[in-house]
């Protein structure tokens, strides 16, 4: 069976359905079947195993160490509020492709963006860290015969803190802003952190523009840059609004349940949301920038955690006679004490904060980044280090620019000529200046600016 969206499946489930339930539409199939499986990754979560029909919780079923239950047990779970993962390498990002249907980003594409922009591929690119896409030829396509894109990301202010690891998308949107000279929007979701978490609305607003700033001190550019935050903007915008609602009518409740595993006691808050998400994904929720055309497509570059919300948003685009968003997805930047954990602003030694001092990021470093390295330096000589769960090599991937110094440092700690210690020292150069020359920028971005970054008004472009 052909590769799908929403939901992928390695068992033809709705074939199954389609012969027993003919009476059923397609799309009621489908529903049934992402419920299905949400319901048994729920269930997952929970019992941490995988759910067995002849086999009811309480009474487990014989297991080995060994055949396939084994590798089923250790499945990871990505939604766009949990990552669980019981690899210490992190999440299998191939399975990951397979299980969303979307594209592995292989040299072949690297090559044509290098072609089309005339610039070196960003090194998330180079490194695999953008590793998977959603109709990416399409966009480059339309690029190349003088087409019109545009750019959109976004950030759910959930504190006042950002982390290095909330910069990842926004390092790498910057780029493309800059490489293909368009215009971006950036979403900044403060009415989901209102429905999701304990703060009042005015909280919520808050954390949206002093996130806005960390943000604007990326380096983007105001002339081609919209940063709105949706408290604000849906009562400025009609075509906004009008593009939520036209979303809500084409998506059930049965689907949102599927996709997103929300339950009968979810509030209508949160079940709707998932359109307000997806309406940036079309030119005309943005009047003042693209007046009313509905023919520009979108590209989303985005961590994969976020890829329910946009499967969805295909699926509904068509029907709504929009073109189908593109995507380029990113990995999960990991937190300190190791891939398989996940960073958190409550913990403060979880992650590296942007509003780290110099001393804080030695400490943090030398103290919580977990370590690929052996007992003992006779053993770390010997046998050498894991650059494979090592967190600082991680960090380094993400942040160390030349590719010929981070292979040398992968030969020499794989080889034990490197000490975890002196991985370290390497990772806090490499930290300390970035951290302090964001802090610098994020000082000169005054009220004033980012007020003038989040006011509707026209971009400049020069779109045909």
């Amino acid at each position: 069976r052909k590769k799908a969206e929403p939901f992928s499946s390695p068992f033809s489930i709705s074939n199954v359905f389609s012969h027993h339930f003919c009476f059923l539409s397609q799309d009621e199939i489908d529903s049934a079947v992402k419920m299905l499986l949400s319901l048994k990754m729920s269930y997952k979560a929970a019992m941490g195993e995988d759910y067995k029909a002849d086999c009811p919780p309480g009474n487990p079923a014989p297991t080995s160490n060994h055949g396939p239950d084994a590798a089923e047990a250790e499945e990871d779970f990505v939604d766009p509020w949990t990552v669980q993962t019981s690899s210490a390498k992190g999440i299998d990002y191939d399975k990951l492709i397979v299980r969303f249907g979307s594209s592995k980003i292989d040299k072949e594409l690297i090559n044509r963006i290098e072609r089309a922009t005339g610039q070196r591929p960003h090194r998330f690119l180079r490194r695999g860290i953008f590793f998977s896409h959603r109709d990416m030829n399409q966009v480059l396509d339309a690029y190349e015969n003088k087409k019109p894109f545009y750019l959109y990301t976004g950030r759910g202010p959930s504190s006042e803190a950002m982390h290095v690891g909330h910069l990842i998308p926004f390092i790498f949107t910057k780029w493309l802003q800059d490489v293909f000279n368009v215009p971006l929007v950036i979403q900044m979701t403060d009415d989901e952190k209102y429905l999701w978490k304990d703060l009042t609305l005015d909280q919520a607003y808050g954390y949206a523009v002093e996130n806005a700033k960390d943000i604007i001190a990326c380096g983007f550019d105001i002339n081609k840059t919209f940063i709105f935050s949706d408290l604000d903007y849906m009562g400025m915008s009609s075509g906004f609004y009008k593009n939520v609602v036209k979303i809500q009518k084409h998506v059930t409740f049965n689907q949102v349940k599927g996709i997103f595993g929300f339950t009968d006691s979810d509030s209508i808050g949160k079940i709707s949301f998932p359109a307000i998400q997806a309406a940036p994904s079309f030119s005309n929720s943005f009047p003042q920038i693209f007046q009313d055309r509905t023919d520009i497509q979108c590209l989303i570059p985005c961590a994969i955690d976020q890829d329910p919300y946009f499967r969805m948003t295909r699926d509904v685009a068509p029907r709504i006679g929009y073109p189908k968003p593109a995507l380029l997805h990113s990995t999960f930047f990991p937190a300190l004490q190791g891939a398989q954990t996940k960073m958190s602003a409550s913990d403060p030694n979880s992650s590296i904060f942007l509003t780290d001092t110099a001393k804080q990021i030695k400490t943090k470093v030398n103290k919580h980044a977990f370590s690929g390295g052996r007992d003992t330096i006779e053993e770390h000589r010997q046998f050498g280090g894991n650059c494979d769960v090592d967190v600082s090599f991680m960090y380094l991937t993400f942040f160390l620019e030349d590719d010929d110094k981070l292979e040398q440092i992968r030969k020499d700690y794989t080889s034990g000529a490197m000490l975890t210690g002196e991985l370290k020292k390497v990772l806090i150069e490499v930290l300390q200046p970035l951290i302090a020359e964001h802090q610098a920028r994020r000082k000169e971005v005054t009220d004033e600016i980012a007020k003038e970054f989040m006011t509707p008004r026209e971009l400049s472009f020069d779109f045909q």
